[in-house]
């Protein structure tokens, strides 16, 4: 048996060799030749279809040199990528992410989702010294992160010329002295990183004294490196459109976009001369940033489309080669890095730019020290805990492969000093509002951070928040806020009575577990309500309002699976909370306190691709002798907590109105997707309410319809809605731009 085992090893070997050395001796009989792919951001997708026409030709690809986008193609080709692959890689990023600075925080607190979801413009700023990675409106961490995990094993300092699976050179351009600077070593995933910096809208990367930007301000289509590089065929493809004239010069992107087209033409002209197979795709209808997965499709098959017309010229090329029809690439087994897709062994970590103290946070965090494994999850978890935990505005992760295993590096960038929120809104019944955040983290042995709200409009408020990151996965807080209400309440549609107050608030939450997507806080909580004035019809309650203060204790439990804030299409959403209310630590007027118990519950079930149905349960249930007025049960509006805390909302009832103490509600959500962005939702929600639980089902019950458009904008939702319900009986009209808060 091992003798039969020995020859069978040797028979393959000699197969091996011999494929190698005919591979080889094919090579030196043929043209060497380059594959050159120009920039131009997301309509760069083309460049993956003309590869797959290329594959299929059975053209070798002996040398790759690109800008920009075809730096970040031609790069993952070169290493190992083929186009299948590339094709299926570009398709499962989610690109609304992955050019932006925002935190990937599915396996953090609740409250960072929420923040995420409710300001549109976040930026960490360095306060105090120079911030040397800034220069951009985005300073590209997450572009960064995407290329670190898609260049595994290839992300230390390499010879681009012989460590890779093809020779490979790209271009970026040193604005210091606007020079050319083409990378044929260093970090594969910088170099690209480099390359694809548009000035402006990404920060640039610094290398020694250089700043680097987009390689195309210089040379956009490097046909020139790769004949520097030996080439002796060239393919190349470019992605540019027709030239602009006066006509299309109609606004001030149409301007700047020109002004780049422009500066981009260096060099253009001298390389298409020298290129023996040009192929330009059509890109018309879609820009730098069509990053849709409808418009990488598109681009993608405009790329394939346009090779395939060329077919005879792609085949006659193969000729001048020195290839005839019958040749194919030999390729055993394509050299494509490991992405992280399994574990791998880990020999030990290394920590740059750390304190101390952080690297000891995520030692024991993460358990390091008894970990010797590591794979894309726990990758993604240690680098954002290094941002959000301890605070730095970028972290890497890089594995140095070694004969045992791999090394862990973790880099981190500048300490945030400040990490800004802003965010506006505007709707027809409290019109603009804006809101304002800082979060500033303590240099303390234990990560701290507070977290400052200011928010301006018809609801003035103010909160201050103080949170301790500790190893474990509780967060102990404490917050203070100030809210100036103003707030209009309604009767069966009309409006009864306005009430102004100032509602003082401190809560200390001992115990603040956050998991993957739970949240668990138990807390003690003062209220202090100072009524300005309270102004009514004739008809009105006329309830006395008098200046108190409350204590209550508090447990809830939040959880959160969707896969979008505002329009989900899988997942779940649940809370609900207990809390009891007294003034004195033990009763509220020499009485038992008030219990308050309240829950909600929403699922997503898609149907097809685009429709999606949610039904949700809830309600808010109030036992005691007492219960104040501003702890009453009230219905209206779109969202939870919106005008004042205890608030539900219901279809067809737009303003607040009072309830029954005893409130369940059941409702039925449609949702259906247009095209992208553009959703339609249809609601429709039935309420029993009383104020005793055995009277619950005695009282009429309470139906509501409403119908609404939403476009899902960068700054948050921009729609209208149209509903109506038996207890108004009158349509309401509500619009609304903006997140909520």
């Amino acid at each position: 048996m091992t003798k039969t085992r020995l020859w069978l090893l040797t028979a393959v070997l000699t197969f091996c060799s011999s494929m190698y050395a005919q591979q080889d001796s094919a090579r030196c009989e043929r043209k060497k030749v380059a594959v050159v792919l120009s920039g131009g951001g997301a309509k760069g997708m083309a460049h993956i279809g003309v590869l797959k026409v290329l594959e299929k030709a059975g053209i070798p690809v002996d040398i790759v040199t690109g800008t920009s986008m075809g730096s970040i193609i031609g790069g993952l080709y070169a290493i190992g990528y083929n186009a299948n692959a590339l094709d299926s890689m570009v398709r499962v990023q989610d690109w609304s992410y992955v050019i932006t600075d925002k935190e990937d925080l599915s396996n953090q607190s609740l409250n960072d989702r929420r923040k995420q979801n409710t300001y549109f413009f976040t930026t960490g700023l360095t306060i105090g010294k120079r911030d040397l990675q800034a220069g951009g409106f985005i300073k590209g961490k997450n572009l960064a992160e995407l290329f670190q995990q898609l260049c595994t094993g290839y992300t230390d300092s390499l010879d681009f010329t012989h460590d890779l699976r093809i020779p490979f050179a790209c271009v970026a351009t040193n604005v210091i002295d606007n020079s050319e600077v083409v990378f044929h070593s260093g970090r594969l995933p910088q170099a690209m990183r480099a390359s694809m910096a548009i000035p402006a809208a990404f920060s640039p990367v610094r290398i020694g004294d250089k700043v680097l930007v987009d390689g195309g301000l210089k040379n956009n289509y490097p046909a020139d490196i790769a004949r520097e590089m030996g080439a002796e065929v060239i393919i190349g493809v470019t992605v540019q459109g027709a030239p602009k004239v006066a006509e299309d010069m109609s606004g001030t992107m149409s301007i700047i976009s020109q002004i780049v087209d422009v500066n981009c033409k260096n060099k253009y002209d001298e390389n298409l001369a020298i290129t023996d197979l040009h192929l330009q795709v059509d890109t018309k209808g879609y820009g730098s940033a069509s990053f849709s997965p409808a418009a990488i499709d598109t681009l993608i098959r405009r790329g394939e489309e346009l090779a395939m017309r060329r077919w005879n010229d792609i085949i006659a090329l193969k000729q001048r080669i020195g290839i005839d029809d019958s040749f194919r690439p030999v390729i055993l087994q394509p050299l494509r890095p490991r992405v992280m897709t399994e574990k791998q062994h880990v020999t030990g970590y290394t920590f740059e730019n750390m304190t101390p103290q952080a690297e000891r946070f995520l030692r024991q965090k993460f358990n390091l020290d008894r970990t010797d494994s590591i794979d894309a999850k726990l990758e993604q978890k240690i680098t954002t805990s290094m941002r959000v935990d301890l605070f730095y505005q970028t972290a890497e992760c890089r594995l140095l492969p070694n004969d045992e295993g791999v090394r862990v590096i973790l880099s981190a960038g500048n300490r945030k000093s400040v990490q800004l929120h802003t965010g506006f809104r505007y709707d027809t019944e409290e019109h603009a509002a804006v809101q304002v955040g800082l979060d500033i983290p303590l240099k303390t042995a234990i990560p701290v951070s507070t977290d400052i709200t200011l928010r301006l409009g018809k609801r003035l408020m103010a909160r201050g928040e103080l949170t301790v990151h500790p190893r474990s996965i509780t967060r102990p807080t404490l917050t203070y806020s100030f809210r100036r209400n103003d707030v209009d309440i309604y009767f069966e549609g009309e409006r009864d009575y306005n009430i102004r107050y100032n509602q003082f608030q401190a809560e200390i939450i001992p115990i603040n577990h956050d998991l993957r997507h739970f949240n668990i806080q138990y807390g003690l909580r003062w209220d202090y309500m100072h009524y300005r004035n309270k102004l009514g019809t004739e008809t009105a309650i006329q309830t006395v309002l008098e200046n108190e203060h409350f204590y209550s204790y508090h447990a809830r439990v939040n959880y959160n699976s969707e896969d979008n804030w505002y329009f989900p299409t899988r997942g779940a959403r649940f809370s609900a909370e207990y809390s009891y209310l007294t003034d004195n630590f033990a009763k509220l007027d020499d009485k038992p306190g008030m219990s308050e118990v309240k829950a909600n519950w929403q699922m997503s079930f898609t149907m097809g691709n685009r429709f999606t149905l949610q039904p949700m349960f809830y309600g808010r249930l109030l036992f005691g002798t007492i219960v104040p007025p501003n702890f009453g049960n009230t219905i209206g509006g779109n969202w939870f907590g919106h005008y004042v805390e205890q608030q539900m909302p219901f279809a067809g009832i737009g303003n607040m109105e009072y309830v029954g103490h005893q409130f369940v509600a059941a409702q039925l959500q449609a949702q259906q997707r247009i095209g992208q962005n553009n959703y339609v939702l249809l609601r429709v929600a039935g309420a029993q309410h009383s104020d005793k639980v055995k009277d619950l089902l005695d009282n009429r019950t309470i139906l509501g319809v409403q119908a609404a458009y939403y476009y899902n904008t960068m700054f948050g939702p921009l729609g209208a809605s149209l509903g109506y319900s038996n207890r108004t009986k009158k349509p309401y009209f509500f619009l609304n731009l903006g997140y909520e808060f």
